[in-house]
């Protein structure tokens, strides 16, 4: 997986990105939205293989609980921008999929679960896989992986994120 890090910067350029009027409580689901499919690791403390549809990068990481997850937070908290809150959460939550399915490791994502529990990968596996778990983390390994994400990740949101700002600033 990319760190929990990376998930969030990515849905972070994204609300800036699409919701103009970046609304605070859109942005902070949009960053949870974007972490949230991880929690399927406690699949791992009840016997869940990794390779079953619930197990890690299994349904939370599919386009149907993207889809599902989505709407019913647009629903709740979209008020009269629902459709805004559907897009931006939509897109932060099936981006984290998207961005294991671009890491060294793992056994593949299962984007079209409960359809098809094959797991994919993207052609373009340059995200060092991130641990599971803190104290990995902490180590020469998630060194690498903070590197790769740097290259990857966070200087394009950043040259997205700076290229959107001078667009405001030209236009006010």
């Amino acid at each position: 997986m990319a760190s929990i890090f990376a998930h969030g910067l990515v849905a972070y350029t994204t609300t800036k990105v699409i919701d103009s009027k970046t609304n605070k409580l859109l942005l902070w689901l949009a960053i949870g939205s974007a972490m949230l499919p991880d929690l399927d690791v406690i699949a791992f403390n009840f016997g869940i293989p990794y390779v079953h549809p619930l197990g890690h990068r299994g349904l939370t990481h599919s386009i149907v609980f993207a889809v599902l997850w989505s709407m019913l937070l647009a629903f709740l908290f979209g008020k009269s921008r629902k459709y805004i809150f559907f897009i931006v959460l939509f897109l932060s939550t099936v981006s984290h999929g998207l961005l294991d399915a671009m890491t060294t490791g793992g056994k593949g994502v299962g984007f079209f679960i409960p359809l098809d529990n094959s797991r994919y990968f993207l052609p373009w596996q340059v995200i060092k896989v991130s641990p599971i778990g803190i104290e990995k983390f902490f180590s020469e390994w998630g060194i690498r992986v903070i590197i790769s994400e740097l290259q990857y990740i966070a200087i394009p949101c950043c040259i997205i994120l700076i290229t959107l700002h001078f667009l405001k600033k030209k236009k006010a």
